[in-house]
């Protein structure tokens, strides 16, 4: 089956989903439309993209960067390519649309721009590259947001913890079950996020009612960003050589 039968058949069912679970609200619904296949690594294939969507549906006030991905990997057994791999999609990725809907429509007519990252104020250990990828992207998104001010076009970013779905998890293998086995019990809600809990950040970041609010990150995570959250596990005996004098208590 071609990428585009498949975009076709998931469009498909969304839109049935949207219809079932919105339509009856009364509130007013879009649909989910399929357009070029595109690897938002490849600069002219993301422009092919972004234009399509101009030429057929004559504008783009909204912008939600979603794609990237990553893998488990220690930073000492992560090759250069690796590396390289998840950067090139997860910012450079990222950065490309950005641009794209900026220079095709945003710069004339505003627009709101909100990047998806991850749970990185820590460090990401066994995930460097995604981690590296991600507060790339915060940056950037910052330096977007004043170099863009004048065109009217805000640039935010919402950065979850772990959200549990259960094919992200399936995908992760036996990391998936070291998430639910370790992680889970150290998260301070004692609950991993939905994805609706993450949606509906992104949905107000958009809204007019976020008419004063760019170049902010916003943290939906469970307030697990201020502990350590045991991604790595770290023999309990003193670390690193110390300098002066540490009585024998103030140490494993």
């Amino acid at each position: 089956m071609k990428d585009v039968d498949k975009c076709n058949i998931a469009a498909k069912e969304m839109n049935q989903y949207i219809q079932q679970n919105c339509g009856d609200h009364g509130c007013s619904v879009g649909k989910v439309v399929v357009g070029p296949s595109t690897s938002i690594r490849d600069e002219d294939q993301v422009n092919n993209l972004i234009e399509h969507i101009i030429d057929t549906y004559k504008a783009l006030h909204l912008l939600v960067n979603n794609a990237g991905g990553q893998f488990v990997c220690s930073a000492e057994e992560l090759s250069s390519k690796g590396f390289q791999a998840v950067v090139n999609t997860n910012l450079t990725g990222t950065f490309h649309v950005c641009r794209a809907a900026f220079e095709h429509y945003m710069r004339d007519n505003g627009g709101s721009i909100v990047n998806i990252t991850l749970g990185n104020r820590n460090g990401m250990p066994n995930m460097v590259h995604s981690g590296a990828a991600r507060a790339g992207i915060e940056n950037m998104s910052i330096t977007l947001s004043q170099e863009w001010m004048e065109s009217d076009v805000r640039v935010n970013c919402v950065r979850p913890g772990i959200v549990f779905t259960l094919s992200g998890f399936e995908n992760y293998g036996p990391a998936g079950d070291m998430f639910l086995e370790k992680i889970l019990p150290a998260m301070p809600a004692k609950r991993f996020a939905t994805p609706e809990e993450i949606s509906s950040a992104v949905v107000w970041l958009l809204s007019e009612g976020a008419s004063y609010v760019t170049g902010s990150v916003v943290s939906v995570d469970g307030g697990s960003a201020f502990h350590f959250l045991p991604l790595i596990d770290i023999e309990d005996t003193s670390h690193l050589p110390v300098y002066g004098t540490l009585p024998r208590k103030a140490k494993l």
